[in-house]
């Protein structure tokens, strides 16, 4: 089956119910678009794992705080459909902000708060102290996506790693899809592949690799038995700031015992996150920390 390009969710919905009724299992990609490797490796996951894969594209401006970043976020509709279609997925979608929520608007475009969607425990602290809404915007429209495509499995970055703890609650409470969190894909320098990676000048790029290179140090220490958060955190950052970048946030926590705080228990599952502004853009990356160090899974893992 060929790429099927919809541009409004309601033609998306129709498209969807329709491989439903024929007894077909759905993937789904969401995406705010200018795609890269790491989407596309969410798309061959989706593909392995079901017998069809739907991919929306939407810059939601809900979820951007900064005018600026909405503005400036990279958009190239044709090249997406060309790279979705050499990756073999079967759909793409787009839409506006009054086709995903019809009748919900403001007089004057807005959205109203009171039907922002609650994002859940995992939205608190770190990215939801620095993007304050974001998650809002994050879990309104993936539940109104989630309404739109009704997928057997939702697949999410690990990258964005409070995000994918957003939806896993959106979707525990809505009572599915499955959500797949999938590793970090990463260039061969490290860094974490990025669609706001295509604003930054070869030496910001490289300069950007001082994310990567600061959680694994901490993973390393962590491998040879520091368990002290405040350590780990204090070396992750150390490296940020050996390359003239002061981290936003460079933290430690436990995934399986998820605080917005620094823990205080030992950890069970730990994970270093990190965010920064390297030039005109801010980036984000994480890694847990009993895995192999960021920069030793092969490309594109």
């Amino acid at each position: 089956m060929s790429l099927v390009r919809l541009d409004t969710p309601a033609e998306a919905q129709a498209w969807c119910a329709a491989r439903r009724a024929e007894g077909r299992t759905l993937g789904f990609v969401a995406t705010m678009g200018f795609l890269h490797e790491g989407h596309l490796t969410l798309v061959r996951r989706a593909l392995a794992e079901n017998d069809l894969c739907a991919v929306s594209v939407f810059v939601n401006p809900l979820q951007f705080g900064e005018a600026a970043d909405l503005d400036n976020y990279p958009r190239d509709l044709e090249r997406d459909a060309e790279l979705l279609e050499g990756a073999g997925a079967q759909l793409l979608f787009t839409g506006t902000l009054a086709e995903f929520f019809p009748d919900e608007l403001a007089a004057d475009g807005s959205f109203p708060p009171e039907h922002l969607v609650d994002p859940g425990p995992g939205a608190v602290g770190m990215e939801g102290e620095f993007r304050g809404g974001h998650f809002d915007g994050v879990a309104t429209i993936v539940d109104r996506l989630f309404d739109v495509t009704t997928p057997t499995r939702a697949y999410f970055g690990q990258k964005d790693l409070q995000q994918t703890l957003v939806v896993s609650h959106l979707a525990a409470a809505r009572g599915g899809p499955e959500v797949v969190a999938c590793a970090i894909s990463r260039e061969p320098s490290g860094l974490a592949r990025s669609s706001r990676n295509a604003r930054l000048s070869e030496a910001e790029r490289e300069q950007a690799t001082c994310l990567s290179r600061g959680l694994a140090r901490a993973s390393s220490l962590w491998q040879r038995g520091e368990r002290d958060p405040a350590r780990l955190e204090a070396a992750l950052a150390a490296e940020l700031r050996s390359a003239g970048i002061e981290p936003e946030y460079a933290a430690v926590r436990d995934l399986a015992a998820w605080s917005p705080e620094p823990p205080s228990a030992p950890l069970a599952k730990p994970v270093a996150l990190v965010a920064a502004r390297v030039g005109p853009v801010r980036l984000i990356d994480n890694h847990v920390l009993d895995e192999p160090a960021p920069g030793s899974e092969p490309a594109g893992a």
